[in-house]
């Protein structure tokens, strides 16, 4: 069975560098007038952005995590844009890996985001899903789907869905490479399965393209390519901050790096 991984746009090679583009000059909001919502991907839950939010809450922004459901890029991003219509004021809206499929879209009919962040994550164009845009480098692309996967139904799926688990291996030295073994087993041992019908559906709105982006960009990333987010941000205009080394999960184990970038992002909210 095929999940849709194994397409790939293959023009990352030249755009292999960094392209930084200033976000315009603003009147900044005070801190505490500025909400971040952090949205987690695929395999992996709120628990995440702990570091994020411990970093924010130190320097006196309000700072929250919603829960990613993991199900339907459509209903996904319906859940996220509900919570981001409960907050009053500015809101600075964070998504890591498929999050950031969810963000581009949950935004685009949430007139209180004022800027996006990016962090190691898809940033699709309408019409996109996130599972073509991995890169040609990546494990998901050149592993087939039953060495990367568990597969199992789940009860009310749409028709040929399936729910995926990361087997152990790729998770520990392929998506939490640069996590101690012991914290890799135990994320992997509590990921949270995703739905075939989560990376394969095709966004139908890009926020990006109206909304000031930042994008944090690990080079050690095995799941999206630095090269394929390197596309996909000067695509979108966004400003990059390019991090040396790193995994997939920079946001876990370099929290504060992570966090400097959402600041930045928060500083130039009006």
């Amino acid at each position: 069975m095929k999940y849709g991984y194994r397409r790939v746009i293959a023009v990352f090679g030249a755009l292999a560098m960094t392209f930084v583009f200033d976000a315009p000059p603003s009147h900044a909001a005070p801190q505490g007038a500025v909400t971040v919502v952090m949205v987690h991907g695929a395999w992996a839950d709120t628990s995440s952005w702990d570091g994020e939010i411990q970093a924010l809450h130190a320097k006196g922004f309000q700072a929250r995590a919603v829960a990613n459901p993991l199900r339907n890029l459509i209903t996904d991003a319906g859940s996220v844009a509900s919570f981001l219509h409960s907050i009053d004021g500015p809101v600075v809206l964070v998504g890591h890996s498929y999050g950031g499929s969810v963000i581009s879209e949950a935004a685009g009919s949430s007139p209180n985001v004022k800027a996006l962040v990016f962090v190691d994550a898809f940033m699709p164009e309408p019409g996109e899903s996130a599972s073509v845009l991995n890169g040609e480098a990546s494990v998901l692309v050149k592993r087939s789907e039953q060495e990367l996967f568990d597969a199992t139904p789940y009860p009310d799926a749409p028709p040929g869905a399936m729910n995926l688990l990361l087997k152990k291996d790729v998770f520990v030295s392929s998506f939490a490479n640069d996590l101690s073994v012991p914290q890799a087993n135990l994320l992997w041992a509590t990921q949270r399965a995703t739905s075939t019908a989560a990376v394969t559906t095709p966004n139908t709105a890009a926020a990006w393209q109206s909304i000031p982006s930042w994008a944090f960009i690990s080079t050690g990333d095995q799941i999206i390519t630095a090269a394929s987010k390197q596309f996909m941000a000067q695509r979108a205009g966004a400003t990059v901050t390019t991090f040396e080394g790193g995994s997939h999960l920079s946001l876990i184990s370099h929290p504060d790096a992570v966090a400097a970038v959402i600041e930045s992002a928060a500083a130039a909210v009006d």
